[in-house]
């Protein structure tokens, strides 16, 4: 495994959002391809929302990016009357590429998935080892773990949702409070069952009792008793990938052996898993893999030190620190971002 420094400039952490679709061209949404360096999702969204005259809920996104970072996503304003500012906006840290009109709202994760262009400086280590092991990650993926930037500076997010969780009488908090604590209890159990399937050697796998994910999308099957001939070369070719929970009310789908381990991580959590069940969320999956796609990495010496260029594409929803933390230790030269995918 290497040493790096992660993100000296934020021209390190290259962002670039892939929607999957292409505007209609009509509709009274105006969808804004905005580049911003430096400058959080929501942040960028409210400046909108002021230039475009308009209530902040009537500005959309499909994703959240890193705010130490140069990323490349949309927006969406909804102006019923089709009528947007000729020009601007004028924003600090944004710029808008592109303006199109389109038929409907951008829902968040409604993207396909997001490219990166990561730059590691100052790299210490085994070269060909790293080498090695970025081969083994483009032919068969990585954990599909939640990045920390999900549970905040320490863990923090995670420890307020205990006790909000946990209360008596759960406190009335804003919409995207609420949201941030429950995707963090989500996250934080789904990180600790991937976890022990890492530990016992077996998330790229499947066991008794696993239910699965079609590779790229949101619908799955499952349980399967049995991990026959057919199931494990839907494996190896990455079709397919054993899930965990998202947790929420009821009990989990899975069975047999991934039940067990599932059962084994809600049961050492109980303010988390009880929590959720009685919030009424229901009960989801995230595949325990991820394949980056089109995975290249490109070595130089630039005086002060080696630097490793990668890039790659990751489906909605998996982090990039995922694939970094598989082949290397990073000293992040910026604050831990608080945001990501």
């Amino acid at each position: 495994m290497i040493r790096a420094v992660f993100r000296a400039l934020p021209e390190d952490f290259e962002v670039e959002e892939d929607l999957g679709f292409e505007p209609d061209g009509q509709g009274e949404h105006l969808l804004l391809w905005v580049e911003k360096r430096g400058a959080n999702t929501a942040w960028v969204a409210g400046q909108l929302a002021r230039w475009a005259g308009v209530a902040p809920a009537a500005v959309s996104w499909s994703g959240l990016k890193d705010r130490h970072a140069v990323t490349r996503q949309w927006f969406g304003v909804h102006l019923p009357r089709r009528v947007a500012p000729e020009t601007g906006p004028d924003i600090e840290g944004a710029v808008v590429l592109a303006r199109h009109w389109h038929g409907r709202k951008l829902r968040r994760g409604s993207h396909r998935g997001n490219r990166f262009a990561i730059v590691l400086r100052a790299v210490e280590g085994d070269r060909e080892g790293a080498d090695a092991t970025l081969r083994a990650i483009a032919a068969g993926g990585v954990p599909n773990a939640f990045g920390e930037q999900r549970f905040g500076h320490g863990g923090g997010n995670v420890e307020a949702a205990r006790r909000w969780l946990s209360a008596a009488r759960r406190a009335r908090l804003p919409p995207h409070r609420r949201a941030l604590l429950l995707g963090a209890a989500r996250a934080w159990l789904f990180n600790q069952v991937l976890a022990a399937r890492v530990g016992r050697g077996d998330w790229h796998q499947g066991i008794p009792g696993d239910c699965f994910q079609l590779d790229g999308r949101g619908s799955w099957f499952g349980p399967e008793p049995v991990i026959d001939e057919v199931l494990r070369a839907r494996l190896e070719r990455g079709e397919i990938h054993a899930t965990g929970p998202l947790w929420g009310e009821g009990a989990s789908p899975a069975g047999d052996q991934a039940a067990m381990i599932e059962a084994a991580v809600t049961a050492a959590e109980p303010q988390l898993a009880e929590g959720l069940s009685r919030f009424g969320l229901r009960q989801e999956r995230r595949a325990l893999r991820v394949l980056p796609r089109d995975l290249r990495w490109r070595w130089a010496d630039e005086g002060t030190g080696d630097t490793l260029a990668l890039s790659f594409a990751l489906p909605a929803g998996a982090y990039a620190t995922a694939v970094l933390a598989a082949f290397a230790q990073f000293d992040n030269a910026a604050a831990v971002a608080d945001e990501g995918e």
